[in-house]
C-alpha cells in the first residue's frame, strides 16, 4: 500500500495513517518530507502504528537482536540502535523543518521527547529523561523510544511510545542497545486498558503545543 502525502492528510498538522507496514511508513515520511522541503506543508505529525518489526538503526549493532524469532528485522535510516514496533504502540513521525527552529538537533530530539513526557503528564504519570540516555523513561525502565533522521535539515522518524502492546517481544533483543534497564508500557503503569485514540488525541495536542506553539 502507498499513502499519498496529500489524500491522507485530515488536518494541517498531524495525520493518523493507522495501522501500516514499516515500509509503507518510511514511505510516507518521505512524502510528506518533500513536501516540507519546498514549503507546501508546515511541520506535520504522522502518526501510526506497525505489524510486528525489529527495526535496526545506523548505529546497531547486530549483536543486540538476541532472538528474532518470526518478527522481520528491517535495516532503516534513523539514528539508534535496535527496537521494536508492534501493535498497541503509538508511532510519531515528525516531519519538521530544522533548519527553521534554529538549527539545534538536541532541541528537536528533546521536543520529541516533550511530547511523550506532555502525553504520560495528562495519566498522571511522570516521564522522565536520564543523562546519557534519549528516550522516556519511568523510573528505571523506558516507556517511549527516540529516533531521528535529519536530511537537508528536513526531519523524519520520532517516537514510539508503549501504551497497550505486548512486552515479550522486547525480550527478544537488547532495546537501543541499552542491557541494564527494562521496557514498561502505560497499561502496565497505570495497571488499567488504556484506549489508544485516546492517547493519539493527547499527542496530537502535545505535538501542537511544543512543534506549533498551539
Amino acid at each position: 500500500m502507498h499513502l499519498d502525502a496529500r489524500s491522507t492528510c485530515k488536518s494541517e498538522s498531524v495525520v493518523d495513517c493507522g495501522v501500516v507496514s514499516y515500509e509503507d511508513g518510511l514511505q510516507a515520511q518521505a512524502d510528506y518530507a518533500a513536501l516540507r522541503e519546498k514549503g507546501e506543508i508546515g511541520d506535520t505529525l504522522l502518526l501510526c502504528a506497525h505489524p510486528s518489526v525489529y527495526t535496526l538503526g545506523t548505529n546497531a549493532e547486530v549483536e543486540n537482536v538476541l532472538d528474532a524469532g518470526c518478527i522481520p528485522v528491517v535495516q532503516t535510516d534513523r539514528g539508534g540502535d535496535v527496537t521494536y514496533h508492534g501493535p498497541g504502540q503509538v508511532v510519531g513521525y515528525v516531519i519538521c523543518d530544522v533548519n527553521a527552529r534554529g538549527r539545534d538537533l538536541h532541541r528537536h530530539c528533546r521536543d520529541i521527547e516533550e511530547i511523550m513526557v506532555r502525553v504520560l503528564d495528562t495519566y498522571g504519570v511522570h516521564g522522565a529523561r536520564v543523562a546519557g540516555r534519549t528516550g522516556v523513561w519511568v523510573e528505571t525502565e523506558k516507556i517511549g523510544a527516540l529516533g531521528v533522521r535529519v536530511r537537508k535539515w528536513i526531519s523524519t522518524h520520532g517516537f514510539a511510545l508503549n501504551v497497550d502492546c505486548d512486552l515479550a517481544p522486547f525480550d527478544g533483543i537488547i532495546p537501543c542497545g541499552i542491557n541494564d534497564a527494562g521496557v514498561t508500557s502505560l497499561k502496565k503503569v497505570l495497571g488499567r486498558d488504556v484506549d489508544i485514540e485516546e492517547v493519539k488525541a493527547r499527542c496530537t495536542a502535545a505535538f501542537e503545543e511544543v512543534f506549533l506553539g498551539a
